[in-house]
Formats: C-alpha cells, sequence, structure tokens
C-alpha cells in the first residue's frame, strides 16, 4: 500500500492510499496533544485541577534534546496552550503545541507520505523510490488580459503508452474546455496532476465549474483544502505565496512554484518523503520551511518534545563580544581581470558538514563555545552527539550521493537541487529567532569554524605553492605560481580533505574572467569562465540576473556561446571583432524584437514607494485597475518611458504598445560591457 496524500481534520488522519489499480482513503482517530512543564508547579495546582476537569491529563516525563523533563501531556488545542502562557506570565514551557498533527503520526508509526506502508525508516534516504502512481501533466495557455484560459496540452501515460491531447477553446465562456478537460481526469483518474500556474486558476476553474454545471474531479471528493497566500521576508527580500485549493484524494502542483522549478516531480516527492508531509504542501513551502519540518519530524521519530515558543534566544551580548563572534564568512577580494589555468577548489555542502564534523547543535555549543575551546585540536573529544548532527548527518550523506549520481544521469538533479536547498537554509535557521532547532550561537560557530578552514586551505594552497586569486566562504579560486598545470592541484585536494574532514569538489578552468564593481575593485559573485570540458560556468551576470528582458539575455548568451569556443586569453583576444558584430546586429535589430522580449520581471518589495522607480509606477496602475498587488509577488512590464517611470504590465501588453528603446539600449550596453577582451 503506497500512501500518497495525507492531512488531518479534527482528530482524524486522512491517508489515501493506492493498492495495484484501486485507490482509497482510510480514517484513523488520532487525539491531539501537547505536553507542559511548569518549573513549580504548586504555584498552578488550581490551573491544573481546572485543565483536568475539561480536558484529559496525565503526569509525564518527556525528552527534549536538553535532557528530561516532568509535565504534563494535556489531550487540547493550541488555544488551551495559549492561554496557559497568559495565565503563568510565561514562566510555562510548552511543547508539540504547532506541530501538524498527521506529521506526528507518520514519525511515530514510522511512516510517511509517498511511501509504502512498513517501507521502513531507513528508505527515506534511498534516492530511488518507487513511484507507482498515474500523473497527469497539463499545460495551460491564457487569454492576453489572463481573463480566460485559451487551451489545455495534456501529457499522461497510460499501460506504458505516452499520449499528448491538446484542447483549445473556440468560445469564451470555456464551458468546452473545461468539460473536455474533466472528461479526460475521469478517465485516466490520476493521482499526481501537474497543472502549470494551477494557484492562480484553481479558484477560477471551480467557480466556472460551478456555473456551468460540471462535475468537477480535480478533487475526488468534490472538496477543497485552503493554504492561505503569504507575504514573508527571507534573507532581506520580500518573497510571496500564492493561495492554493489542494484536491482531497490527489496531489496537485503547480509546475511555476519554485520547487517544481527547482526539484521537478521527483525533488518535491524525496522532500515529502523526507518531512513526512504531504506533497501538496511540500510543493509550495519554502526550503526553509521543509527543513525545519524535517528536523521536526526527525524529532518526533526520536521521542523528543518539539518547543512552542524558544527558550534558548540569544542573551544580551557586550560590544566586545559581539565584535568577537558576529561575524559572516570569509571573503577574499579579487582583482578583476582574466586569469588562465585557473583551479575552483568548491567544499561539498560546508556547513550542514561543519555541523555534523563539530557536532554543533543547541545543547553542545556550550561545550564547545568557550574561550578555552579551539575546534581545530578538540572536535575528537568525545561528546554525546546533538540533534542537529545525527539529524542533518543522514540528509548530507544523501546529497552527496546524489551529486555523484546526478553527473551519469540527468533523472537525479531535480532531487539533487532540493537537497541543496534545503541543506543551504538548514546553517540559516540555526541562526532564525523562531526555529524550533535554532540557537545563535550554533549560528556563530559553524561561521567561526568556517573562517579557520578557509584560512587554513589558503596557507596550505600558498606552502604548496599556489596563489589564491579569489575566495569567497566555502570556495577558493587557484593557479600555480609557475602557470603550469600539473598533479600538484589534486596533492591539495587530498591534503585539504585530511585535515578538515570535509569533502571538496574540483573545476578547472582554461580561463575566468572577474568583473570589477563600480568603484573598480572586483566583484565577489560576477564572474564566468570556460571549464576544461568546453563549457561555460556564469555568475551574477546579465545572463544569470532574473529581471533580464529575454532580448538581453540572448544576445549575451549568443556572446558567450562564441566565447566558449576560445581556449586561452589569445583566443578570446582573436574574437573581439566576432563578439562586437554580434553585439551591433542585436543593437540594430532591437526595434523589431517582440513585446514580449522586452518584459522586466521584479519581485515587488513592498506596496508603497518614496521614490520614482518602476514598481512605484506599477503599483499606482494596479491600484487604479483595482488589481492588489502583495509584496513578494513577481510582475512582469515594459518601460514605455524611462525619465518618467512609466511602465504598462505584461498582461496588458498590446501590438501598439511603443518601449522606451533608449532605455534597452542601455541595459543592452551593460550587458556588453560585461564582456571582457583582453587586448592582443
Amino acid at each position: 500500500m503506497w500512501i500518497f496524500d495525507v492531512y488531518a481534520k479534527g482528530n482524524n488522519i486522512h491517508l489515501w492510499i493506492r493498492k495495484g489499480d484501486r485507490v482509497r482513503k482510510d480514517e484513523v482517530k488520532y487525539p491531539g496533544f501537547f505536553y507542559l512543564h511548569l518549573p513549580d508547579p504548586s504555584l498552578y495546582s488550581e490551573m491544573i485541577e481546572s485543565i483536568e476537569t475539561r480536558y484529559r491529563v496525565k503526569e509525564c516525563n518527556f525528552r527534549t534534546i536538553y535532557g528530561l523533563l516532568e509535565g504534563y501531556r494535556i489531550y487540547a488545542g493550541r488555544k488551551v496552550a495559549e492561554q496557559i502562557e497568559m495565565q503563568t506570565k510565561l514562566s510555562a514551557k510548552l511543547y508539540n503545541v504547532d506541530v501538524r498533527l498527521e506529521q506526528r503520526f507518520l514519525a511515530e508509526k514510522e511512516m510517511f507520505a509517498c511511501g509504502y506502508v512498513g517501507e521502513g525508516y531507513a528508505s527515506r534516504f534511498k534516492p530511488d523510490f518507487d513511484l507507482p502512481c498515474i500523473i497527469l501533466d497539463v499545460e495551460t495557455k491564457l487569454s492576453r488580459g489572463l481573463d480566460s484560459i485559451k487551451e489545455f496540452a495534456v501529457r499522461f501515460t497510460v499501460d506504458g503508452d505516452a499520449k499528448e491531447l491538446r484542447f483549445t477553446s473556440t468560445s469564451s465562456n470555456e464551458k468546452e474546455l473545461l468539460s473536455d478537460l474533466f472528461a479526460l481526469i475521469e478517465e485516466i483518474n490520476p493521482d499526481v496532476i501537474l497543472f502549470s500556474m494551477a494557484d492562480l486558476l484553481m479558484e477560477r476553474i471551480i467557480r466556472k465549474s460551478e456555473e456551468y454545471n460540471l462535475n468537477n474531479p480535480i478533487s475526488r471528493t468534490g472538496r477543497f483544502r485552503k493554504l492561505a497566500s503569504k507575504s514573508y521576508w527571507s534573507y532581506g527580500k520580500a518573497r510571496y505565496r500564492e493561495k492554493a485549493l489542494l484536491p482531497e484524494g490527489r496531489i496537485l502542483i503547480d509546475k511555476t512554484c519554485f520547487n517544481f522549478r527547482e526539484g521537478g516531480l521527483k525533488g518535491i516527492l524525496l522532500a515529502s518523503r523526507l518531512t513526512g508531509l504531504s506533497p501538496n504542501i511540500t510543493a509550495r513551502f519554502t526550503p526553509g520551511t521543509l527543513i525545519s519540518s524535517y528536523e521536526v519530524y526527525e524529532a518526533l521519530r526520536q521521542g523528543i518534545a518539539v518547543p512552542f515558543r524558544k527558550s534558548d534566544v540569544e542573551r544580551q551580548k557586550t560590544f566586545k563580544e559581539l565584535k568577537k563572534v558576529d561575524r559572516g564568512g570569509m571573503i577574499f577580494q579579487p582583482e578583476p581581470g582574466v586569469y588562465e589555468k585557473v583551479y575552483q577548489l568548491d567544499f561539498t555542502s560546508m556547513y550542514p558538514s561543519i555541523i555534523v564534523r563539530y557536532n554543533l547543535s543547541p545543547e553542545t555549543v556550550e561545550v564547545q563555545g568557550n574561550d578555552n575551546w579551539n575546534s581545530s585540536e578538540d572536535f575528537h573529544k568525545p561528546l554525546k552527539p546533538g540533534f542537529l548532527p545525527s539529524a542533518i548527518k543522514p540528509l548530507l550523506e544523501l546529497r552527496i550521493r546524489t551529486k555523484k549520481l546526478k553527473k551519469v544521469n540527468s533523472d537525479y538533479e531535480g532531487m539533487d537541487s532540493m537537497l541543496k536547498w534545503l541543506l543551504v537554509t538548514c546553517f540559516g535557521y540555526t541562526g532564525y529567532r523562531n526555529a524550533k532547532f535554532g540557537r545563535i550561537e550554533v549560528h556563530e560557530s559553524i561561521n567561526r569554524n568556517a573562517r579557520e578552514i578557509l584560512l587554513e586551505t589558503k596557507e596550505l594552497a600558498e606552502d604548496m605553492g599556489f596563489e589564491v586569486i579569489h575566495g569567497i566562504v566555502d570556495c577558493l579560486w587557484l593557479k600555480n605560481r609557475d602557470d603550469t598545470c600539473g598533479d600538484e592541484i589534486y596533492e591539495l585536494k587530498y591534503e585539504v580533505e585530511r585535515r578538515t574532514g570535509l569533502l571538496t569538489e574540483l573545476d578547472l578552468y582554461d580561463w575566468i574572467i572577474f568583473l570589477p564593481m563600480s568603484d573598480g575593485f572586483g566583484a565577489y559573485n560576477r564572474y564566468y569562465g570556460r571549464l576544461k570540458d568546453g563549457k561555460m560556468k556564469l555568475r551574477g551576470i546579465a545572463a544569470r540576473r532574473r529581471d533580464t528582458p529575454s532580448y538581453i539575455r540572448k544576445m549575451q548568451l549568443d556572446i558567450l556561446d562564441i566565447l566558449s569556443k576560445a581556449k586561452n586569453r589569445d583566443e578570446i583576444a582573436n574574437l573581439g571583432n566576432e563578439l562586437e558584430r554580434i553585439y551591433l546586429k542585436y543593437k540594430e535589430d532591437l526595434r523589431h524584437a517582440s513585446l514580449e522580449e522586452f518584459v522586466i520581471r521584479k519581485v515587488i518589495g513592498k506596496t508603497n514607494y518614496s521614490r520614482r522607480c518602476p514598481e512605484a509606477y506599477l503599483m499606482n496602475y494596479c491600484k487604479r485597475k483595482g488589481i492588489q498587488i502583495q509584496p513578494g509577488l513577481e510582475v512582469g512590464y515594459v518601460v514605455l518611458d524611462s525619465r518618467r517611470w512609466i511602465v504598462i504590465p505584461e498582461w496588458e501588453l498590446e501590438s501598439s504598445v511603443m518601449p522606451d528603446f533608449r532605455y534597452y539600449e542601455r541595459l543592452m550596453k551593460k550587458a556588453w560591457d560585461e564582456i571582457i577582451i583582453p587586448e592582443m
């Protein structure tokens, strides 16, 4: 029996299971409860007696990452827990209050979504898993004004036979189009529906199906669960999650969501197996929320209670203490220019590896965080393994495996990408104030160890005859001082791994170009170069930026494609005239480009702007039209007048629209200026 969806309603767990050709729903009664610990229970005896008259209460001991606590198991919900907080003036410690009921059920039974009943905990960390479900892939084409659906293109496999169908609307009311799609869903009865713009369109599809009196089979029960829209801040940037309607008995994935773009279906299902969450919400949660959910699942599986409010918040520090501990990653600034025969030595998942290697966890960091502790000498001392290292280790081992597998089989790329994002955010969550198992001292200790490792690696490289031309956090760019290429780099790689205990990867460049900042100094994260296998590696340039119009991106990529044929500095110089001809040709043809190629995509950071800018004009324009735009939402627009910042949203583009060509020429010039051609 293969579980493909799970959710809670009240005190009931709903499991959707496929067994052979049949799909069924099971309901299991599973009461919710939380744990309560009171530093001095005698002070609140009347409160406990009052709770006992209304709810089931048991005295018990329960386990936290810091050890056993005496307390109570109270079979009640969050509102009761919050009332206890208020009455005890926050002195009470509460656990498992906001844990998802279905996640606790699965963790305690050692089951998970997208897996077989009884499959076993360890199989969650295997990249090869069965997918015994029927999948329907739906592409959607909307009208120019986004006010109606014009076409569905669907792909599915029946009895090993891949098929593709296309439904086109011949009328403005979409009735025939929806009827054809619904008939197909009923016929093939899919478990998974991949639907482009699903979260944007599902409310409209449901409303239209009711209006046309059509039976909407997207939900097997006819019911949908709601996931509210949300604007939030992540690493200083506004983000937005579209509201979603989740069908009961099916997995509905919006193909435009971040997790699908990065991980594909296999990546989302792997994350679901790891976190114990339904694929419906796994697809829509951020990587940060997913890594936090993974840690919660691991805690529940190990019988560890999950804190409701953190009690180990950051303590007040003196300026001297802050200066000592509150530092970021180490960076060595490059000199801008062209470099030949360069090596890039990159630590594999450095920060998660440090968590595991140095046993960094909220309950262990106090032992290791004192002034007398030396990470390079004392990390071998026998400490009880902390919760975070024990949870992160199998995830890290899985990432190392998928990273190797994807080099020979592209089927593993999505899973590897999803694991990369989970492990990247696990570091950030150690310092996040609301993280269940975060603590700022862990965050600081990871940074401290990372700086020491990078410095030690730099010194070792220089001792072995290499010049460090750039370094950033977990990566060094090196070249031999005598400008040769030999086996010394592999000796360095071996020695670095032996000394640090961390794995590294090596990229070999024929040449690499580090770009300058506006002040003339080298940029930390803007470079491109030709790898030894002829592929180009691009970071931070116009072709990689999401806000670059597609016409300009195409121009720069065409130029870089020609550059990829050059194997050294002299060959780059010889290509100078050819590259400039491409630029001038694109500049000449700019006025003949399609309107869609001028679209600039930006994330709206706020609702009110104090200065003139394209986003401010767009917000005012949408307000006049009655269109709500939330912070974090990505919008596309074309600039009509850059002096007054007049823009038009992409959904209202018409053939009569005239872009500000001079503005786009300036953008082209900036993209062209990123192409460094050395003198002969």
